[in-house]
């Protein structure tokens, strides 16, 4: 069988697509993630996505939104964590997002805040109330974010 030893050229052309779409994204991303790994932090590659956690990135997510730490959050493909743990613990959560990101590219970072405003009116969580969290919470298994 040639095309299951060569592979789909379609659904490779679509990968690459997907990467370069969110690409704007992902690049602005990478310095936060040398930073991580510059101050004590690492990074690694895990299912095509670029993973950076600890140093730096600890105190700067978990202190950056007073009242809400963050352990995890997707610029395109990259994931920048407070910690590995923290990273284990939101991996399916984050790689919603990175589909999201696929979806959407760079369009996502003003829909998100879109979705997190029209949640905020309807009287809402701006976490909570977002199409794009819980879209992330239901595919991910984490089932409703309330």
């Amino acid at each position: 069988m040639i095309g299951a030893r060569r592979g789909n050229p379609r659904r490779a052309f679509r990968r690459v697509a997907a990467y370069l779409w969110a690409a704007p994204v992902s690049l602005a991303a990478l310095p936060a993630a040398l930073l991580g790994a510059a101050t004590g932090g690492q990074m690694r590659f895990h299912g095509g996505v670029l993973e950076a956690c600890g140093g730096l990135l600890r105190p700067i997510l978990t202190r950056a939104v007073p009242g809400f730490a963050i352990s995890a959050i997707t610029f395109g493909h990259v994931v920048l964590g407070a910690g590995v743990d923290a990273l284990v613990e939101t991996r399916a959560h984050e790689r919603v997002h990175v589909r999201q990101y696929e979806r959407w590219g760079a369009l996502f970072l003003p829909l998100y805040l879109l979705a997190s405003l029209l949640a905020l009116a309807r009287g809402n969580s701006v976490y909570a109330g977002n199409a794009f969290e819980r879209q992330a919470a239901r595919q991910s298994g984490e089932g409703s974010l309330a």
